[in-house]
């Protein structure tokens, strides 16, 4: 049966609620808004009266049966997969979810190395062994993208006892793998696809952008709404297909982590960010990418800088590539992505997504203005005009990039016995923790891996940059297995 995309079955219901003056004797402690404050003064008391807890006839997340169920059917064929999950944990929560109730302790996952640390966290809790394929690293840009079918098939043939195989799409940069064909392969050895989509949400509403997850095949993906069509911070929906996915286990694991007082202004802006986007974005869709493909070149006549298109990423055996990233290269300027960041900011109130040593990232969405795009240009332009005079060196991209060796899986390092060290004598000992920049949140070490003196080096550069570092320690030190008290490591030695 169609379904009726107009109707926004929760915040319809929730709107009803605000309006019904109903008198609260539960939570939250607001009062619907009768507790005055200063965000009050700014965005108005109605944002309280929507801040309900379950009353009834609003449903109830973890076992819906109402209006949030209607709403979760509407978003599942919004995005043509057969059931839909909503998150009010963000796409975290769904690849906690995913992974956790896919694999148990020690079974195999194959998955980039490049993941976010929501997936580390994932492998932590549910004790499963991941089998990393390296992704292309983009020596240009010092960046690590998608990930090769040959790779993939490569690691699912040499670990045919692995659970799942785990596929970004995209990644950050809006660089896709061949989804479709490793689906392919992997089902076709009994193994399930499950997506990061954080990025992707927008996908399945044109034609001119990479195919979904569910439109590949793949048995589960997390996709972060609130990233690119619009629905409140920390929204996300876990989608799924097929009969490989044990929905019981999988509703069991979201409840786990999920709160049991969930937002309901989250779980009303994915209702209705769902009829925007499906409405929206077939017709808004393409005027963005045309925007953004004039943006681009406007960007290409300014004297050291040059965008990074779609024709690129293609020349480097990417499968596709999502035209509503701006990815602009500025090193050639002599100053890094880090630098112009900050200039932007302080100088022009333009705020970017990211930065790397050579490159800036810009997302935009059907939200995305031509005078928003406009300010880009000409803040760029200032930059240059700025830079260009000093005759500094373009900077050199980096001549290796590699990845920790793996000694133990992260479940074992994360509960192993630890001590803290400066990191100056961290070499060649194992991580206890995971360290990552961010965004994009993508570690650089995790649990369980080797500490090289390139991880270092990269630390360091990371922290000279003012990069935001995301760790368990501070003040240069960092969370190692302490071998000495370690089970694993002296019966290793016993062996020998």
């Amino acid at each position: 049966m169609e379904k009726d995309h107009k109707l926004t079955p929760f915040y319809t219901k929730l709107l009803e609620y605000a309006n019904s003056n109903t008198v609260s004797h539960d939570v939250p402690g607001h009062k619907l808004g009768q507790v005055h404050n200063d965000m009050m003064d700014y965005a108005g008391n109605k944002m309280y009266k929507l801040d309900a807890n379950a009353p009834r006839g609003l449903d109830n997340l973890n076992r819906p049966t109402g209006v949030i169920m209607e709403a979760a059917d509407l978003m599942a064929d919004a995005f043509g997969a057969e059931k839909a999950y909503f998150l009010t944990g963000g796409t975290t929560m769904g690849i906690l979810a995913m992974i956790m109730s896919t694999c148990r302790a020690k079974e195999k996952i194959i998955l980039p190395r490049n993941v976010h640390k929501s997936a580390i966290n994932a492998l932590i809790l549910s004790g499963a062994i991941p089998i990393f394929v390296k992704p292309y690293i983009d020596q240009e840009l010092g960046i690590a993208n998608h990930i090769t079918f040959e790779d993939v098939k490569k690691a699912i043939l040499d670990n045919p006892d692995a659970k799942a195989v785990f596929v970004i799409n995209p990644t950050y940069f809006g660089v896709t793998s061949n989804l479709k064909k490793i689906v392919d392969f992997a089902h076709a050895r009994d193994m399930m696809v499950i997506v990061d989509e954080a990025h992707g949400s927008h996908f399945p509403f044109s034609a001119q952008l990479p195919i979904g997850a569910m439109e590949a095949g793949a048995d589960m993906s997390s996709c972060s709404l609130h990233k690119t069509v619009g629905s409140l911070t920390q929204s996300s929906i876990l989608i799924t297909q097929g009969a490989l996915v044990d929905h019981i286990r999988l509703r069991s694991t979201i409840n786990m982590i999920q709160s049991t007082s969930p937002s309901s202004l989250l779980l009303s802006s994915l209702d209705v960010a769902r009829k925007t986007i499906y409405f929206e974005g077939p017709i808004q869709i393409p005027k963005l990418i045309e925007m953004a493909r004039k943006t681009r070149a406007e960007i290409d006549l300014i004297p050291g800088l040059r965008s990074i298109g779609k024709a690129d990423f293609l020349k480097k055996k990417a499968f596709n590539y999502d035209e509503t990233k701006i990815i602009v290269k500025v090193s050639d300027l002599g100053i890094t992505g880090f630098d112009v960041y900050k200039e932007l900011f302080d100088e022009h109130h333009i705020q970017l997504e990211l930065a790397e040593t050579h490159l800036i990232l810009a997302v935009l969405s059907i939200g995305t203005k031509q005078k928003d795009l406009d300010a880009l240009v000409v803040a760029l332009r200032a930059v240059s005009e700025k830079i260009m005079p000093m005759g500094l060196e373009p900077i050199q991209p980096k001549i290796k990039y590699i990845f920790p060796e793996a000694y133990t899986r992260p479940r074992e390092a994360y509960h192993a016995p630890k001590k803290y060290v400066p990191l100056n004598q961290a070499v060649d000992e194992i991580a206890a923790e995971s360290v990552m920049i961010y965004p994009p949140g993508i570690p650089i070490v995790i649990p369980g891996e080797l500490i090289s003196q390139d991880i270092l080096d990269d630390l360091d550069f990371y922290q000279r940059s003012g990069s935001v570092i995301l760790s368990d320690t501070e003040g240069g030190y960092i969370k190692i297995i302490d071998k000495e008290y370690w089970e694993k490591w002296s019966e290793l030695y016993e062996d020998e």
